[in-house]
């Protein structure tokens, strides 16, 4: 038995405007569902995030904001610095930049319009 992904879910206010930041923004491919769309998967390379409408928007509550300095999303890679600096071109606004983390990672954040932290770090 083999566990083969994991693919965390997003509390959005805006599927159109959540699809136009990750396609746009950060590079990934969107298939979005629903007749109004009300559920979309952002895929890229072997990263899938999920992100699902939510009717009452006053109700996303980032987790930064319960935790202080966490991410809703931590998504691994190979190239750290590639990753930022495609980012940064593509127009996504850095969270906080890149540097080397106590965990053990070289890492940088962004934010996504609904406030979702989410991080992409390379193991050192």
């Amino acid at each position: 038995m083999t566990l083969t992904g994991i693919s965390p879910v997003l509390l959005v206010a805006d599927i159109e405007r959540s699809v136009e930041y990750y396609r746009d923004r950060l590079g990934f491919e969107c298939e979005v569902y629903g007749n109004p769309p009300d559920f979309a998967a952002a895929r890229r390379d072997d990263a899938t995030l999920l992100l699902a409408r939510c009717a009452d928007p006053e109700r996303l509550v980032p987790n930064w904001k319960i935790v202080h300095n966490i991410w809703n999303a931590y998504i691994r890679v190979d190239d750290a610095d590639a990753v930022y600096e495609e980012v940064q071109r593509r127009g996504a606004g850095i969270d906080y930049t890149i540097y080397d983390a106590p965990h053990g990672f070289r890492e940088f954040g962004v934010q996504d319009p609904d406030g979702h932290d989410i991080a992409f770090g390379q193991p050192l």
